[in-house]
């Protein structure tokens, strides 16, 4: 197991959960002008964005109707458009995928959340033999525009099957995109992009990000949208710090704790570039090798086990295609490979600032330090 050091910068925590929920979000209004606005309330809005631009959305899932779901990702919905379009279904995941399944291939655009990363298990044979494969069985004649909601990863003081890192799974399944957001703002446009596609997308949000806060403008936002004037976020990862001597490598929850460690290590001397992966599959191979092409070294950094893990498959892709431009070998610093640990202990499975630096540390620089 790797040793943690006793570097004075601390792992990222989570921001407290509000004690209303309702204060993290309202029934669906949007801001007028920029200001702080959380992750979940980002999603809560594109979702009634979306419901409202195009009739044929529907959202349903266990607890998201009346309830607004557990996390309140949902709140309000129901109300204003309806039970028909916001609702509850039995805890039979199987069935909320198959359901999914026979209304997106009957000209409906369904919204499903799986409650907790792992609940999604029981549905998983039909994402793979279903909700992958129909439209290439079919020769792209039946199309499935559709979107799974996962929340899902740790550092929220859960237990097994609430805080599992399941995108592995997903995105070694061909036929899916595979998106894991880590801003409000990408919150927002990537599932109004996910929502629009023809095609079915896993989408992974990082619940420890929910309450997590950001000033922006959510009008703006679907105005960009809405218009085509966003940048297109499927596809494409992003650069959310620059730096010359090493590239840092995250997407969902770890972003956050990656910008920590580029933080630390500038005030230790250090200039690390932070890649926000965000869209899992389809990968963007072309800006993520460009910043490790700059600086020479590579760090991968990804809450998952790391055996045969996304994270695994973008050291694999940077070695091959950046092997030349490589100072030292592409290094990885994920969760361990067990089942997810108990609450108490979690701080020692998930990637902290001090075991990204100790690695960091590790990448044969010429210095010695």
């Amino acid at each position: 197991m790797t040793q943690i050091s006793e570097r004075a910068a601390a792992p990222v925590k989570a921001p407290d959960r509000p004690a209303d929920p309702s204060a993290a979000q309202s029934e669906a209004t949007v801001p007028s002008a920029a200001t702080a606005v959380t992750f979940a309330k980002a999603l809560n809005t594109a979702l009634a964005d979306a419901m409202e631009a195009d009739g044929s959305v529907l959202m349903f899932g266990e607890d998201v109707g009346p309830l607004g779901g557990v996390f309140r990702i949902t709140d309000g919905l129901t109300a204003r458009f309806g039970p028909g379009r916001c609702f509850d279904t039995p805890l039979a995941e199987a069935g909320i995928m198959g359901m999914a399944v026979g209304m997106a291939m009957n000209g409906m655009r369904p919204v499903v959340e799986m409650q907790f990363d792992a609940f999604a298990y029981p549905a998983f044979e039909q994402v793979v033999s279903h909700v992958a494969k129909l439209p290439n069985r079919t020769k792209g004649r039946v199309l499935l525009p559709m979107v799974i909601r996962i929340p899902y990863a740790g550092g929220i003081g859960g237990v097994e099957h609430h805080c599992d890192s399941s995108e592995s799974y997903y995105a070694h399944t061909p036929g899916l995109t595979v998106l894991a957001p880590a801003t409000v703002r990408d919150a927002y446009l990537m599932l109004r992009e996910a929502i629009a596609l023809p095609d079915p997308v896993v989408f992974l949000e990082p619940k420890k990000l929910y309450w997590s806060k950001e000033v922006v403008d959510l009008g703006e936002l679907r105005r960009t949208f809405e218009d085509g004037s966003a940048p297109r976020t499927i596809g494409s990862a992003v650069v959310a710090r620059s730096g010359t001597d090493a590239t840092l490598i995250a997407y969902g929850p770890s972003v956050p704790t990656a910008m920590a460690a580029a933080a630390a290590a500038a005030e230790e001397g250090r200039s690390l570039e932070v890649i926000d992966v965000r869209s899992l599959v389809p990968f963007d191979d072309e800006t993520v090798c460009a910043s490790v092409r700059r600086t020479g070294r590579a760090v991968v950094i990804a809450e998952t086990p790391g055996f045969a893990s996304v994270a695994a498959e973008i050291v694999a892709r940077v070695q091959e295609r950046c092997f030349h431009s490589l100072a030292a070998p592409v290094r990885r610093v994920t969760g361990f490979d067990i089942p997810y640990p108990a609450p108490k202990l979690e701080h020692h499975f998930l990637p902290s600032v001090d075991r990204i630096l100790d690695t960091v540390d590790e990448l044969q620089w010429e210095d010695g330090q």
